[in-house]
């Protein structure tokens, strides 16, 4: 299999950065995140893109990133929250080692505090947020290999459960 040992998706606040680094750790692999290249990129945050430019470019330059980092990457690579939108991606997952980190609304209040700094849960975050989840749950799915709940686990208890699910042995 070529590619990432390991895909993460989820939705934006579930710990796909913490875990990701801490599999990257266990496993004794890199670890990357297609925002932080996209931030690299292009010189400002993924809210300053959609701002500037609007979601539709920001997924032109996301999906663009994500193509980039499974073709290049091998070890373990955190994708935003929305790459699975584009059907193009989603095919690309196919065959991929894809973990999706799951979490209800009430945890997802907890970690990110729901705040401004998330651009697509601006106004009246909690119901943006069921929207978005009801939106991509399914293709969050649709691309798993395995499915792991972060709902109260620390981030060591999602990796330990993610090395489980995906039957992988550390480094």
């Amino acid at each position: 299999m070529s590619g990432p040992l390991v895909v993460l998706v989820g939705p934006m606040g579930v710990g796909k950065s913490t875990v990701g680094q801490l599999l990257a750790d266990r496993l004794g692999v890199s670890y990357r995140d297609t925002d932080d290249d996209i931030v690299a990129e292009q010189g400002r945050t993924i809210a300053e893109i959609f701002v500037d430019e609007g979601e539709s470019v920001f997924r032109a330059i996301e999906k663009a990133a994500v193509h980039r980092a499974l073709a290049e990457h091998d070890g373990i690579l955190a994708l935003g929250g929305g790459a699975i939108l584009d059907a193009g991606t989603r095919a690309l997952l196919a065959g991929q080692r894809v973990a999706y980190l799951s979490m209800d609304v009430e945890e997802a209040v907890k970690r990110t505090g729901l705040n401004a700094a998330r651009p697509l849960l601006a106004v009246n975050p909690r119901k943006q947020w069921r929207e978005l989840m009801e939106a991509r749950r399914h293709l969050y799915e649709e691309v798993a290999t395995a499915v792991i709940a972060t709902d109260g686990r620390t981030p060591e208890e999602v990796t330990e459960a993610a090395l489980d699910a995906l039957e992988l042995k550390e480094a």
